[in-house]
This record gives structure tokens, sequence and C-alpha cells, in this order.
């Protein structure tokens, strides 16, 4: 991608009601590592997550826990959902609640404009809904209860019973736009990825839309229609609006014009909001489309999805607390290919720590650094004359940086560091091959120990760079070991499309004692 271009991410905006687990923190890293990419690549980046705090199932749990559900949301964010950003090194660039005033204020704007159009009406409707989806559910999330709840109609995610709703609700015209979501899919093939998405996506639109209705009239924990106070806007078409309210739609004109289109990575369960109902209000409202949507799978624990209520869910902290935050980042977004369901388990997490962090990336900085203070008392040699051998490495660098980068544009993170990872492996075969601690009983091999040496250094350099949008506590703590710090400067300025360049790292610079970046790991 070109540089200095505008990249506006988003997470899917989350609904607080249950504490963060994995499923969650795996979809912020992800698009933490994207954002931080581009930024670090020279584009106008921004990134945006949140939390979705209206709605039926917010003012019940606030009622159970005696509070109103303003003091509720507001528990819920500042005692779980900031921290776990701070957590897993989440670098967003804003964080909306839809119960702040700049987004209601917009949301009412928004709608008032899809009215004025003549594209909502007001009919009655009557559906069976989920409170835990906050959805009413189509047909094919319906089953039959067992159990406790045999006889009864249950949501085929929460396996609790749906409530059939009769209310006097507002309609968004959503079945006018069908055609038009065909021709979008058909002109743009990438609006929707991966592939098994986007197949996914436009059988349901084929199969005929329905108009959707966009207001609740039974209770009031919600942003009010402009046009008549005795309804709320739907939950979740209210949380949409977010991507753009967060920008400036309606108020900053010249901000929303910078940032939008966005591209929005979101869990494959939530993909028909995303890729349907958002892309048909925004062109009810005349503004652009987003730039594409990306479904990542699901993590299975146990072969279920990530759930509080089916206790499958795992606290993030639960991870980082043994392994760090760092470990969490790269374990999720190189072990499951992004945009494909993923299996956890802990087996597989600390067998992965050891052999490619620790032993491979970790021990690869260590005896880098400890060589170049044994045997040139801590400062980075000069380079000789360089073999095909030495070259070998400096075309897997590019390669490396090159691949990476395409496949970043693809969004397919587990790839960028699968050919980051080239960089290490070789760099290990590389130091094994040349024997540094050989070299250096030779007084005539100096030059020849220089080489390698430089080469292994250059080689780290390259890595802390490209792995930093990954392992940004990590790589720093490398950036400064290798003394890149003093003489390139601050690791996130370096220009990360550039990082394959060969000579980078300054002969002559001190190099600092590193601890290990990957402690060894006491499990119980």
């Amino acid at each position: 991608m070109t540089s200095a271009g505008s990249f506006y991410i988003t997470t899917p905006i989350y609904y607080p009601s249950d504490l963060p687990h994995i499923g969650h923190g795996y979809t912020s890293v992800a698009v933490d590592t994207l954002a931080r990419w581009h930024r670090q690549g020279g584009d106008d980046t921004w990134m945006l997550t949140g939390t979705d705090e209206h709605g039926q199932k917010m003012l019940r749990a606030a009622a159970a826990n005696g509070v109103t559900p303003q003091q509720w949301v507001d528990k819920l964010v500042t005692e779980s959902w900031f921290p776990l950003l701070k957590t897993l090194d989440v670098a967003n660039d804003d964080f909306i609640r839809t119960t702040q005033p700049r987004h209601e204020q917009a949301v009412q704007a928004f709608f008032q404009a899809l009215y004025d159009r003549g594209y909502i009406y007001a009919g009655e409707y009557e559906a069976l809904y989920c409170v835990g989806c906050e959805e009413f559910k189509p047909e094919s999330e319906i089953v039959d209860g067992t159990g406790p709840f045999e006889g009864l109609k249950v949501c085929a995610i929460h396996s609790k019973p749906l409530e059939l709703l009769q209310e006097k609700n507002y309609f968004f015209k959503l079945s006018e736009f069908q055609d038009r979501l065909l021709e979008l899919y058909k002109n743009e093939p990438d609006f929707v990825r991966p592939d098994s998405a986007r197949n996914e996506v436009v059988s349901f639109v084929k199969q005929g839309l329905k108009d959707l209705s966009i207001s609740r009239s039974t209770f009031d924990w919600g942003i009010k229609v402009p046009w008549d106070q005795s309804h709320v806007i739907y939950v979740w078409v209210d949380a949409l609006l977010n991507y753009v309210t967060a920008i400036g739609y309606g108020t900053d004109d010249e901000n929303f014009q910078r940032r939008w289109p966005a591209y929005h990575v979101v869990g494959k369960d939530i993909l028909r909001f995303h890729a349907v109902i958002w892309p048909a209000l925004l062109m009810a409202a005349g503004l652009e489309v987003p730039r594409g949507v990306f479904a990542h799978g699901w993590l299975l624990v146990g072969g279920e999805k990530m759930s509080k209520s089916k206790l499958t869910g795992i606290a993030p902290t639960e991870i980082t607390d043994v392994f760090g935050s760092d470990a969490y980042r790269y374990y999720f977004l190189s072990a499951i290919p992004f945009g494909h369901d993923g299996s956890f388990s802990w087996e597989d997490l600390a067998a992965r720590y050891q052999a490619e962090l620790a032993n491979g990336f970790g021990n690869l900085a260590s005896r880098t650094t400890a060589m170049i203070e044994r045997y040139f008392e801590g400062i980075v040699p000069e380079a000789a004359e360089y073999s095909e051998r030495d070259l070998l490495v400096h075309k897997t660098v590019a390669d490396a940086a090159a691949a990476a980068d395409a496949a970043v544009e693809r969004f397919r993170i587990d790839e960028a560091i699968t050919a980051i990872w080239t960089i290490v492996d070789e760099l290990n075969g590389y130091i094994t091959d040349n024997e540094p601690w050989v070299l250096a009983k030779d007084d005539a091999q100096r030059a020849r120990l220089g080489t390698v040496l430089y080469t292994a250094a250059e080689g780290l350099r390259a890595l802390a760079v490209l792995l930093s949008p990954v392992m940004p506590e990590a790589t720093e703590k490398l950036w400064v070991g290798l003394g890149a710090a003093e003489t390139l400067g601050r690791l996130q300025d370096q220009p990360l499309r550039e990082a394959g360049g060969w000579g980078v790292l300054k002969p002559g610079t001190s190099v600092n004692a590193l601890a290990p970046l990957f402690p060894r790991v006491e499990q119980s």
C-alpha cells in the first residue's frame, strides 16, 4: 500500500454486560496490530474501539444489581473494559461509548435524515427475541429447547428461551437495498473477507431481505427516536453508528472526510449486521459504504465457542499474568489462520512460548548481544566482505519484509508473522553454520567474526521493527539492547516498509545488557 493514505480501522463495539474474555482480546490485538503496522508504515492511521451500552439486557442487569443503567455501564467499562486495553498493550486512538452525547446526538441526526428521506415507516412487529443477543432471531438461529427448556424455542447461540415480542415499531426499508448490495459484492469482491464470509453474505441477501425493525417501545434505556420520544432506537443499529459518530459525523465534517470510510474487523457471528444492514443504512443516508468488512473466526475451547454463559470464557489476565502480553498477542495472531476458527489450549500456548519465543527469538537476541559484548567489548562491529551465505541473510530479510507487508494488506496477520519468522530461523541457522565462538579463537578470522556478528545484529534490527506491531514490549527491549534507540531513534518511528533494507544499524553502536525477552515460565 502507498504510504500516507488514510487507514481507519475498527474493532466491533463490545457489549460490556459480561466480563471480557480472550475472544474479545483476540479481536482487539488483531486490530491493534493492523493499526500499528499501517501507522508505522506511514499511513494516516486511526484505530477505534468502544462499548455498546444500551438495550434491554443492560437495563435488566442494572435493575438486578440495584443501580441505574448508567451507573452499571460506568462500572463495567471502568473496571473491566478500559483495563483490557492496558493489559494487552492496545494503542487505540479513540474509545467511544454509546452513552456519550457525541454519539447520541449524531445517531438522532442520522435517523432523522433517513426518516426525512422516506426510508423509515411505522408498523407492527411480532417475532422471537433473544435478550442475550439483543436481536430478533432469524429462523436459522431458532432451535427447540431441551431439558428444562423442552417445548420452548431457544436461541441457538445462548441456548436460552426466546421471548415473543409484539410491538409497534419503526422500520427501515432494508428490502429496497437488495439489488444495490448484491451489486456492491459483485463490483467489490474484497468488500467482505474471507471468501467463506463473502459467500455466506451473498447467499443470505439473494434469499431476499425483509425490512428491519429499528426501534423499541417497551423500555426506555436507549437513544430516543427524534420524531417520536416514546420509542428508543434499536440497540444494534444505534451501535453500528459508532463508526461514524466517533470521527465527527454531523459535527466535524473535516475529520469525517479525512477518516471515512473504515475497515471493520468483526467476529463472524455479527457479520450480517456489518456486511448487510450497515452498508444499506449508509446507502440510504447518502454516505460511502465501508472499505471492507473482515470476519475472523471463533476461538474454541473444548470444541465450544468462547462464552461466559457456557463457562468456556477465559479472562485475558489468566494468560498475561503467566506468559505476558506479548506472548498473548503472538500466540493468538500466529497460531490461528486469521479468518478461520481456532482452538485454544494451555498446552499449545506453553509449547509455542518455549519453542518459538524463548528458544527461537529470545535466545537469538540474547546470544547475539552477548557475543558482541564478549568479543567486541559491546560495540557493534563493522562488516567486512560479504560471502554468499551472508547475502542469503540479506535476501531473507528483504523477502520477509515484503511478504509480511503484502500479507497485512490481505489482513492475514498469521501469514505476515510466518514470513517474518523466516528471519528468526535463518539467523539461528546462520549462527550455527558460522560458529562465531570458533572464529573468536583465531585472530586471522577477526574480520569474518565481525561480519557474522554484524549480520546477526542487523537481522535483529529488522526483526525488532517488523515484529513491533505484534510484540511491542519485547521488541522495545531488543531495540534498546541493540543500542538502536541511541543512534536510530524510537522504535515506533522506524519506517516499517523500509525495514527490509540492509546496513541500517550503524557499526560502532554500543549494545546494552539484554535480559531474557521471554523468561522461563514455571507452570503448576
